[in-house]
Formats: C-alpha cells, sequence, structure tokens
C-alpha cells in the first residue's frame, strides 16, 4: 500500500510516473491494538501490486555506446556472503491471500493485535485482499481476531513466509560495491514506510556512488562510505523510535516483552554508533553530497 507521501517521493524521482490503473484504493484504518475498542483513522493510499509498481516505473533507456569500463563503485541489492546483519527481533510473518465477507469495509485496512502477534489485512478488491499474520498461525490468529476475522470468508494457501523484524546491514560497503534497498536496511511493516525509506535510501546510494566515482571532487572516499553507514542506523533509529511504542503497548504476553525489549535494546545500539560516528560530515543536497562546512 502506497500512501500519499510515497507517491509524490516516486513521482519527484521518477519523471512521468503515474499510478497505474486499477490500483485499489484505502480511506481509512481500523485499529485495534491493546485497547477493547478498535479505533478508526483516516487515510489516504493505494494498494498495488509490487511487479505492477516496478512496471509502471519510467526505467531510464539504455545505450549501446555507453561507457561498459568497470565503476569504481557499484550499488547492489546482494550483500557479501560474510556480511553482518543485526536483527532487531524476531518475528516471522505469513502473507496470504483471502476472500472478504459481504460486510467487509472495501476500503479499511483493518490491524489488530493478538494474544501473541498481529494481523493486518488489506483489502485488494470487492472480494479479496491480502493477510499478514505476524508471530501466530493463520487459523489460530484468526480464531482469536475480533476485528479482522469478521471480514475473512476464507483464506487461501500461504503465498509466503519472511522475517518481519528490522535489520540492518553493519558494513553496507564491501570490494568496489554499496550495498542499498532492503539488503541493507529492512523495516517492520507495521510502520509502512518501506518503500519510501527505500526511495531515499537509493537516492543517498547513488550520491555516495557519484562522489566516490570522481564526480564530486574533493570529497574523501572512506569519509562518504562511513556517512552512508551512519546515515542507515539514524534511519534504523528513528524507525525503531517509531515502532516501539506498538510493541509495548500491544500486549502483556511474553511474546510482546520480548519484542518490545529488543527494539529497546537496538535503539540504545544504535545510539552508541552514531555517538561513536559523531557528527555528520556532508548533507544531502539534491541528489549530491555536500561537505557540511560547503553547505553551511
Amino acid at each position: 500500500m502506497l500512501g500519499e507521501a510515497a507517491l509524490a517521493l516516486l513521482g519527484d524521482v521518477f519523471t512521468g510516473f503515474a499510478l497505474p490503473d486499477g490500483a485499489h484504493p484505502i480511506e481509512r484504518r481500523v485499529v485495534l491494538w491493546g485497547t477493547d475498542t478498535p479505533r478508526v483513522f483516516a487515510h489516504r493510499g493505494w494498494v498495488i501490486a509490487g511487479n505492477r509498481l516496478a512496471q509502471a516505473l519510467p526505467w531510464p533507456d539504455s545505450h549501446e555506446d555507453a561507457d561498459h569500463t568497470s565503476p569504481a563503485l557499484a550499488l547492489t541489492t546482494t550483500p557479501p556472503a560474510d556480511a553482518r546483519v543485526i536483527h532487531f527481533g524476531a518475528r516471522e510473518a505469513m502473507a496470504l491471500p483471502v476472500e472478504l465477507t459481504p460486510r467487509a469495509n472495501r476500503a479499511a485496512a483493518l490491524v489488530e493485535a493478538l494474544a501473541q502477534g498481529w494481523l493486518f489485512l488489506i483489502p485488494t478488491g470487492e472480494t479479496t485482499g491480502w493477510l499478514l499474520v505476524v508471530g501466530n498461525d493463520a487459523e489460530l490468529a484468526l480464531r482469536d481476531s475480533r476485528l479482522v476475522a469478521p471480514a475473512v470468508a476464507a483464506i487461501g494457501a500461504v503465498s509466503s513466509c519472511f522475517e518481519t523484524a528490522p535489520k540492518l546491514l553493519d558494513n553496507p560497503a564491501g570490494p568496489g560495491s554499496l550495498v542499498l534497498g532492503s539488503a541493507a536496511l529492512a523495516l517492520d511493516p507495521i510502520c509502512g514506510d518501506g518503500t519510501a525509506t527505500a526511495v531515499r535510501g537509493g537516492i543517498l546510494a547513488a550520491a555516495a556512488a557519484a562522489a566516490i566515482s570522481g564526480h564530486d571532487a574533493g570529497l574523501d572516499d572512506a569519509a562518504v562510505l562511513a556517512h552512508y553507514r551512519a546515515m542507515m542506523i539514524a534511519t534504523m533509529r528513528r524507525h525503531l523510535t517509531v515502532s516501539w511504542p506498538f510493541y509495548a503497548r500491544g500486549g502483556n504476553s511474553a511474546w510482546w516483552r520480548a519484542e518490545a525489549g529488543a527494539l529497546a535494546e537496538g535503539h540504545a545500539w544504535c545510539t552508541r554508533q552514531l555517538a561513536q560516528a559523531g557528527e555528520a560530515q556532508f548533507v544531502l543536497m539534491g541528489d549530491r553530497l555536500v561537505a557540511r562546512e560547503v553547505a553551511a
């Protein structure tokens, strides 16, 4: 699901981008989280499959006469095999298609905390939707559900299982390469900022690559790479700040306490890392990194 801010960012980066026809609109979020009464929040977003979004992005044309020499720094979504990945919690999720009941609100995304884990139901059409089950089995979770279960008529086979706890690549810079995207930084879907964060991270990675490739003379390569790592950590720290209250207030079971504790420990780790890194030496101006004293 893409909100207005994410769509605006995509439009700024990809000239000519337009939301594809058929994207399903969402007008509100209904949340049952640590309380006995659901709360309704206005929300403006659109549901679109990832492959359809990729097809809608206007990719640049390739040129036969382009310079194919090895770049000074290659951007990649594949980290080195021995890379250290830091996980802030452990909460596996499953995603599966569902059939909606006649009473289900087709314009509302439903979010519900359970005794163990949480549910996220998002309509994708008049009769269909996707259900994300975090920290639990789908059938068991729906038995305990008061908000989501009444909107689900039937569930399909599990489409995928994946880890939803945020994770961070400790050192995104490898030999001649820089890792970006979810391989460098992956966020908990509970905050819904994954797409916009990936775009912003891509802009920063491209700026770092431009500096190291000699497009921005006078910038120290090691300092640029250190800045990129620090900005990834700062992004994760902000995310942990926002997501911790959800787990602190989601429930009182051992599962909720463990996940909230992992987020708090992760926040403390990020704080220590940023203190060691010191004040940022660069600022991002447009699509280029500029030394802080020059920008000032």
